[in-house]
Order: structure tokens, then sequence, then C-alpha cells
């Protein structure tokens, strides 16, 4: 039986706890399941809210592809990944990634290269809201984090 991704870009937030039950339900060979949840930051108490916009469509078919490319490179039993879109509060969740395997390296290694990919490729764009009332600048891609993905290339 062939693994299918699960992706999900919705405006609400998701329980960790429930997506956890999901993947791993009725699946007795699963050893390990690994977590990220990635949290609004506020930024040293400058930051109101972090405003994310996506291109509907695109960002499933997407974040879809790059949890594929991980079913293809590690024996997975189940890969989730949940990115939230909207007016985001520092403290609230933004992402979630859930991997399960057999084995705990696997599922460490696809949660990696899943949210390396997340965060130098997926079609999201962030806009800062200030604790001051004034918007903020639209956030710019990281070189670390195309570094981090980059160190999944394959040669």
């Amino acid at each position: 039986m062939s693994v299918v991704p699960v992706v999900r870009i919705q405006a609400g937030d998701f329980d960790v706890a429930a997506e956890i039950a999901l993947i791993s339900a009725g699946k007795a060979d699963v050893g390990a399941v690994v977590t990220f949840t990635g949290l609004c930051r506020d930024e040293a108490g400058t930051l109101a809210a972090l405003e994310l916009e996506h291109y509907p469509g695109m960002a499933e078919a997407e974040i879809t592809r790059i949890a594929q490319e991980a079913l293809a490179r590690w024996p997975l039993a189940g890969i989730t990944a949940i990115h939230r879109f909207g007016k985001i509060r520092p403290g609230e969740n933004i992402v979630l990634v859930v991997t399960a395997s057999r084995h705990r390296q696997a599922a460490f290694d696809a949660a990696n290269f899943l949210m390396d990919y997340l965060k130098s490729r997926a079609p999201f764009w962030k806009k800062e809201h200030l604790v001051d009332g004034s918007e903020g600048s639209w956030v710019d891609a990281k070189d670390s984090d195309d570094a981090a993905a980059a160190r999944w290339a394959k040669s």
C-alpha cells in the first residue's frame, strides 16, 4: 500500500495531538513519529502579527511534490504538512510537519527535509504588522534557509 501525503493549507489552527493520532492510527509497524511545529515569534516585542499569503492551488501542489520526494527518499509510513495563512499572532502555530516511520532516523531526516524545503521554496509571502500599528515590510527569504535546503540536493 502506497503512502499518500496529507497536505493542508488553512486559516485555522491545527491540533498537533490529533495529527499524530491520525498518522499512526492502525499502523502497528510505526516505531517513530517526528513532529515539527513552527510558531510565530514576536521579534523582540516589535511584531503584533505576521500575515501569510499564498497562491491557492500552487502552494498545495508544491508542498505535495516535496512530500512525495520525501516518500521516495525515506521509508515512511506517513507524512503530513499543514501550513496556515492569514494573520498569525506571536505564539500561534504557523506550520506542522509530521512524519512516521519504522525507525527514527528516517522520520527525523524526512521531517528536516520537508521543513528545509518549506522554508525556502513553498510559495508563501509574509508581511509584518508591528506593535506600534504600522505595517512592517515583506519578509525576505534568508540565505540560511536556501543553504539548509541545498544540503538535500541530489548530486
